[in-house]
């Protein structure tokens, strides 16, 4: 009889340890709890701890609450030019409302990334469609996926979905046609280049051409102004020598070393011998008359 009691105490335990360990919910940091009654969401745990519901009633699915990255398959995607690119890319994305999550995707990754998959390659081959090659190369900075982004806006709310980013690990030509796309950019970059350095060579032109001319003016206005200090400064210096010069013994004296001077300016060579007439004004100034 002891024993039997002692067996029932104990399997009334572990049926009590049974019904209170199916009570407990213990959400971690990274994911949500959702306590379902009867298949129904009866309310969401986001915060981290323990909480608890009624057993056989109620029960728990988990959903990750951090970011996710789903990498999408290489796939062909055909420019406005008509150019075939071959595109391959990744995305990092969050459930923020895991109710909707849970009543559109049935709580379900893999739904979730079937879904990621068909939006996001529908949004590039619209972008990519509606753009040419050459700019879709030269988008590879951001441009073009900030614009895909753009492209799907609000398309994923109703699955409670946020897509944080969207990012290329290779866009690239098709092996068949990249050597001769490469040499047309090349060519076309080369035009481009010639432009640029003719215009440049023009406006340097231009620029020299304005210079020269104004040194041309500041030159001239220079020696007309040399020209005028010039004149000016002999006409003070025959003013000061009409001055010095004004009474007659000056005037005499004056005479008589201009004649010096031009007999000095006579005598070239080695011939210093000056023959004069005696009726050579030279010679009366010699002779005192």
């Amino acid at each position: 009889m002891k024993t039997f009691k002692r067996i029932s105490l104990i399997f009334a335990l572990f049926v009590v340890l049974i019904i209170g360990a199916s009570t407990v919910v213990i959400t971690n940091e990274n994911e949500y709890s959702l306590i379902r009654q009867f298949g129904k969401i009866d309310h969401v745990v986001s915060e981290a701890g323990i909480s608890f519901k009624i057993p056989f009633v109620q029960s728990v699915d988990t959903l990750p609450k951090q970011t996710l990255l789903y990498d999408l398959s290489p796939s062909d995607v055909i420019t406005s030019d008509k150019k075939t690119m071959i595109c391959d890319s990744y995305i990092l994305w969050q459930i923020t409302d895991p109710v909707k999550f849970a009543q559109t995707l049935n709580c379900s990754i893999a739904n979730a990334e079937g879904r990621l998959d068909a939006i996001v390659y529908n949004s590039t081959k619209n972008v990519i469609s509606s753009t040419s090659q050459d700019d879709v190369i030269s988008g590879r900075n951001g441009a073009l996926s900030e614009a895909i982004m753009s492209n799907i806006g609000a398309s994923l709310d109703p699955y409670g979905i946020q897509l944080l980013a969207f990012e290329t690990k290779k866009l690239d030509l098709p092996s068949d046609n990249k050597a001769a796309v490469y040499e047309r950019m090349i060519s076309e970059r080369d035009n481009i280049a010639a432009t640029y350095t003719a215009e440049g060579s023009s406006e340097a032109q231009k620029i020299k051409n304005t210079t020269d001319q104004e040194i041309t003016i500041m030159l001239s206005e220079a020696e007309k102004d040399a020209e005028i200090l010039i004149a000016e400064g002999e006409a003070e210096y025959m003013r000061i020598l009409a001055e010095a010069y004004n009474d007659e013994s000056k005037q005499e004296f004056y005479s008589f070393v201009r004649s010096l001077d031009a007999i000095e300016a006579s005598m070239k060579g080695n011939n210093k011998t000056v023959i004069l007439s005696p009726d050579s004004p030279i010679a009366q100034i010699f002779y005192g008359k």
